[in-house]
């Protein structure tokens, strides 16, 4: 029998390991294709190793270890999560889908326990975007993703990625081969720190996640009249920082009324002066929800909103989109396993969205896909901060051994 309090030290000890490769002193910091992902590839490939794994690094610099069935035409079902970091990020976020399966594989595979089905797992190269501003490469090369003109996009030194994939030992050219063949493929499962505060305030160590939401972006731009602040009348005033404040707030009405979020998380103000009436200002807006109509229909009476405000503060509106990505919904039977799975330890069973994106919707391109939600202390994600309890570490072990063994 599997002893998951032992487990989950381990992989908290494993966790701690790994946070150590960085290529900050002050901070945890891990970007794509540095050679910080490199060190950190080689040691958890040590570990898959050590589990009796067979072990590879594709194209785009993904790692990946095989626990092989004993016939080798099973289908495969894939586990994984990503090995990069956010600037001064915290050690739990992506890494933990990565290390605890590699963990369990080791335990099951002492215990005499098989699978019919050989058993991936992959730590995915990037997944935050920091290095090249663009989310989810290492799960979009899995599902041939990648358009020829990303080879010249650089980062903050000037580094193209076609250069970069050369530096680290690859091949832009050669991307194409780390798509993954979609037949015999079962599915896809993630285990990830909610990044959020719903299970912590339901003391709950795990969830099982029914959607990722789909998310869109906006830059708009309020322009107004600058002025003397003294000598411009209020009811004569072409504010554009008022005019923006007031937006803001129907923006926070608007996502309320509709049970979605959205959130206003830079401005920029000009001329931003004390005694200037401001002239210009601009704010960004990222929109969510589990459901896309949803979304767009509050984005609608949004849009509507900040036109009416703009035309009764006599200033002029300006809009951008700069990102719009589909909500991705968990696969119902993969969902159903885990919550058998969770019910077998005794634990009320809750359901809820991630507003975040995973590496889990590029998969879900692919083959169904599922995840699995694990409490993280105040919900502080993307921090230093960021801390989950070997208890419900090794909840997380004992739901993921019963979902693999109760998939076919």
């Amino acid at each position: 029998m599997t002893d998951c309090d032992k487990l989950a030290q381990l992989v908290m000890d494993r966790c701690d390991e790994l946070g150590k490769i960085s290529q900050s002193d002050d901070c945890l910091d891990r970007r794509y294709l540095t050679k910080e992902h490199k060190q950190a590839n080689g040691l958890v490939g040590g570990w898959m190793q050590d589990a009796g794994m067979q072990t590879w690094q594709d194209e785009a610099g993904n790692l990946w270890g095989r626990w092989q069935a004993a016939d080798p035409d099973a289908p495969r079902f894939i586990m994984g999560s990503h090995l990069d970091t956010v600037p001064n990020g915290g050690q739990y976020d992506g890494m933990l889908g990565v290390i605890t399966p590699v963990t369990l594989i080791a335990a099951m595979k002492q215990a005499g326990i098989r699978l019919p089905f050989h058993l991936d797992v992959v730590g995915f190269g990037d997944e935050e975007g920091t290095r090249f501003s663009s989310t989810l490469l290492g799960s979009r090369a899995l599902t041939g993703q990648w358009p020829e003109n990303w080879a010249d996009v650089k980062d903050s030194d000037g580094i193209s990625l076609a250069q970069a994939l050369k530096d680290f030992g690859s091949d832009f050219a050669s991307i194409p081969n780390a798509a993954i063949s979609t037949d015999n493929l079962l599915g896809y499962l993630e285990l990830h720190i909610e990044q959020g505060p719903v299970l912590e305030q339901l003391d709950l160590p795990v969830g099982v996640v029914s959607a990722i939401a789909g998310a869109k972006r906006f830059e708009f731009n309020v322009i107004g009249m600058a002025g003397h602040a003294g000598t411009v009348p209020m009811n004569l005033r072409q504010d554009a920082l008022c005019a923006s404040s007031e937006m803001i707030l129907a923006i926070e009405k608007v996502a309320q009324n509709h049970g979605i979020v959205a959130t206003v998380g830079r401005i920029q103000n000009r001329p931003n002066g004390v005694n200037v009436i401001s002239g210009n200002t601009g704010f960004s807006l990222d929109i969510r929800s589990e459901f896309d109509e949803k979304r767009d229909v509050a984005l609608d009476e949004i849009l509507l909103e900040l036109d009416a405000i703009a035309a009764r503060r006599n200033v002029r509106i300006e809009r951008k989109a700069t990102h719009a990505a589909n909500a991705v919904h968990c696969d119902a039977k993969l969902q159903s396993v885990l919550r058998k799975a969770i019910e077998t330890q005794n634990i009320p069973v809750h359901t809820l969205f991630s507003g975040a994106g995973h590496d889990a919707m590029a998969m879900a391109d692919i083959c169904p896909v599922a995840m699995l939600f694990i409490r993280c202390d105040k919900g502080i994600s993307h921090h230093p901060a960021e801390a989950i309890d070997t208890p419900d570490v090794a909840v997380s072990l004992a739901v993921l051994s019963h979902t693999l063994q109760n998939l076919s």
